[in-house]
C-alpha cells in the first residue's frame, strides 16, 4: 500500500510517497520483551537526517534504493514490530511482518541551498514526526525518509523510537546497512526475540523507594507515548568551531593542570548559562548521558547508554567553570540500576520523563555518525534531535567532520531544546561570553 500526495501549496517538501518496507523472513509469533530500561525511556524519539552528495544516489531508482532494506531488516526484525500489551499489561513488541515505514519525497532547494539555511525548524521536514499510540497495533517503531533535492544530493531522515534502543543502537542499524549495500551479510541470527511473557503478579508486594534523580514521574499517558510539555519547546541548533572550542577549553583550563575535554567543557559552560537565566530556580541537578563503555553484542538492540546526575550544593551562578567541570567529571553518580529498579517496581507500566526531567546533557561524540555509508560516499553533515524532551530541556554535542570523518578540527555541533521563552536568553549569553553567534 503506497499514499501519495503532490505539490499543492508551494511547500518546500512535495511529491510525498509513503509505504512500508518488510523483512523477508520473521518467523512465526516472534516476541521480543523490551527490558525495564527500555520501557522507561518510551517516551522519547530520536530524529537523526543524513545529508549525502548526488553521487551516493546517481542512477538509482526507488526500487533499487529499497531492495537492500529487505536483507537488511531480516537482522533487525525488532524494528519491523508493532506493540502489543500482555495480560499484565506490560508493552511487548510482536515482530510481525508490519515493516519499517518508507517515506519518499522531493524538496524546491538544492543541498547547498538547505545546508545554508541552519533552521533546526525546517529540518523537521526531512524526518518525520511520528509517535507511538494512540493505536499502538498501528504505530511503526521506525519511519525512514528519502528527501531528493533540486540539483542533486538526498537526505535520509531517521525517525527512532527510543524504547527500541538508544542512539548508538540507532547508530549500528544504520551503518549496517551501509555495509549490505557492499554486499555484507550480517552473521548475527535473522530474529532476535523472545517467548511470550508470563502474566505478572500486579499485586507483588514491593518496598516504596523514592525515585532516582534522573527521572520524573508523569502520566498516565496510556497508550499515546508521548511527552505534554507545561510550556511550548524549541530546537535550535548551532556550530561552535575549532577556534571557539580551543578559546573555552583554555579559559577552563586556567586554572587546572590538564586541558579539559570538550564535552565537559561544553556542558559547564551552557549549564552556568542556564543557571543565569533561570536565577532562583537555577538548575542545581543535571543528567548526563553517555555511551557505556561495555561492550554490546553486535547486532542487538538495547538502551545501555549510561545515565548520570550531578548535584551541586553551591550557586551555580557564582560557580566558576573549573568547578563544574570537576564536578561532572568525578562527582556524576550513575543511576542506569536505579531507573531500572523504578520501572521494576511498577511492573513496567510507569510512565517517565527521562531527557528533560532536569538539565540534560547529552553526548553523542562516541557515536559513529559518519560510517553511515551509501555506496562508498559518507554523509556531508549529520543532525539529529530528540522528541519528548521534559521541561527543563536538553542539549545534544554531536562530532563535526573533516576529511571524511569526525573530527575536533571541524568543532562541534550543538542540538539545544528548551523552553521558548529562554532561547533567546540563552543564544544572547553565549554571544556575550563566549563570542558564539
Amino acid at each position: 500500500m503506497m499514499f501519495s500526495s503532490k505539490k499543492e501549496d508551494g511547500g518546500l517538501i512535495y511529491n510525498i510517497k509513503l509505504s512500508s518496507v518488510r523483512p523477508t523472513a520473521t518467523g512465526n509469533d516472534v516476541v521480543y520483551k523490551p527490558n525495564d530500561m527500555d520501557l522507561a525511556m518510551k517516551l522519547h524519539y530520536l530524529r537523526g537526517i543524513y545529508y549525502f552528495p548526488s553521487q551516493a544516489f546517481e542512477g538509482l531508482t526507488i526500487k533499487e534504493m529499497k531492495e537492500p532494506l529487505f536483507t537488511w531488516l531480516n537482522h533487525f526484525s525488532v524494528t519491523c514490530g508493532r506493540f502489543r500489551r500482555s495480560e499484565s499489561g506490560r508493552p511487548i513488541i510482536k515482530c510481525n511482518d508490519s515493516g519499517v515505514r518508507f517515506i519518499e519525497a522531493e524538496c524546491d532547494k538544492s543541498l547547498v541551498e538547505w545546508l545554508e539555511t541552519k533552521d533546526a525548524d525546517l529540518e523537521k521536514l526531512l524526518v518525520s514526526d511520528n509517535i507511538i499510540g494512540p493505536e499502538l497495533v498501528f504505530s511503526p517503531l521506525v519511519i525512514l525518509q528519502y528527501t531528493k533535492f533540486k540539483c542533486g544530493g538526498m537526505s535520509i531522515g531517521l525517525s527512532w523510537a527510543h524504547v527500541v534502543g538508544d542512539v548508538f543502537s540507532a547508530d549500528e542499524f544504520l551503518n549496517t546497512l551501509g555495509k549490505v549495500l557492499t554486499g555484507y551479510e550480517p552473521y548475527w541470527p535473522l530474529n532476535i526475540g523472545t517467548s511470550l511473557p508470563t502474566s505478572q503478579n500486579p499485586q507483588s508486594t514491593k518496598k516504596v523507594v523514592e525515585d532516582p534523580l534522573s527521572i520524573k514521574r508523569i502520566g498516565p499517558v496510556g497508550d499515546k507515548w508521548i511527552t505534554v510539555n507545561n510550556c511550548k519547546m524549541e530546537t535550535f541548533s548551532f556550530h561552535i568551531t575549532p577556534t571557539q572550542l580551543s578559546h573555552i577549553q583554555s579559559k577552563i583550563s586556567s586554572k587546572n593542570d590538564s586541558k579539559v575535554a570538550i564535552f565537559e567543557s561544553l556542558c559547564a559552560v551552557i549549564w552556568k548559562c542556564m543557571a543565569k537565566i533561570r536565577q532562583e530556580n537555577e538548575p542545581k541537578v543535571v543528567t548526563i548521558c553517555q555511551k557505556n563503555s561495555r561492550k554490546k553484542v553486535d547486532g542487538t538492540l538495547s538502551n545501555s547508554q549510561l545515565l548520570s546526575v550531578v548535584k551541586a550544593d553551591f550557586s551555580i551562578t557564582k560557580a566558576n567553570h573549573v568547578e563544574l567541570v570537576e564536578m561532572i567529571k568525578n562527582r556524576a553518580i550513575n543511576e542506569l540500576r536505579k531507573i531500572e529498579e523504578a520501572m521494576e517496581r511498577e511492573q513496567g507500566l510507569a510512565d517517565f520523563v527521562v531527557y528533560g526531567a532536569n538539565l540534560t546533557f547529552v553526548d553523542f561524540e562516541e557515536t559513529n555518525f559518519y560510517g553511515f555509508q551509501y555506496n562508498g560516499h559518507k554523509p556531508v553533515s549529520v543532525s539529529y534531535t530528540i522528541d519528548g524532551v521534559g521541561d527543563q530541556g536538553a542539549v545534544l554535542v554531536i562530532p563535526g567532520l573533516k576529511n571524511g570523518a569526525a573530527d575536533d578540527g571541524c568543532g562541534r555541533l550543538l542540538t539545544v531544546i528548551l523552553p521558548k521563552k529562554e532561547v533567546l536568553e540563552l543564544k544572547s549569553e553565549l554571544k556575550r561570553e563566549w563570542s558564539i553567534a
